[in-house]
């Protein structure tokens, strides 16, 4: 069943996500799983990222390999993931 991840990340700035999604974009298209991403400033501070992945293994898969070791030290994201009856898109 599909999955929608939902980050909040404090502390993430504009020019800190932009930098890193030139370079994360491409292996997400490509990641088994794989199905939309959206981020912006979150209401908390910070930047939410949200995320659909066909299951949250491959959603956490890909986050493992990709986003974590490039993430700068003081950065933690708290992600949560949800199971989607339903997702469409125009």
């Amino acid at each position: 069943m599909a999955v929608v991840m939902i980050g909040e990340v404090p502390g993430l700035t504009a020019e800190v996500y932009n930098g890193m999604l030139g370079g994360l974009k491409p292996t997400m298209l490509a990641a088994k799983g794989f199905i939309a991403h959206s981020g912006g400033p979150s209401p908390e501070g910070g930047w939410r990222v949200i995320e659909m992945w066909d299951s949250e293994a491959d959603g956490q898969a890909w986050f493992d390999a990709y986003v974590a070791p490039n993430l700068p030290p003081d950065i933690v994201p708290r992600r949560t993931y949800h199971e989607v009856d339903a997702a469409f898109s125009k």
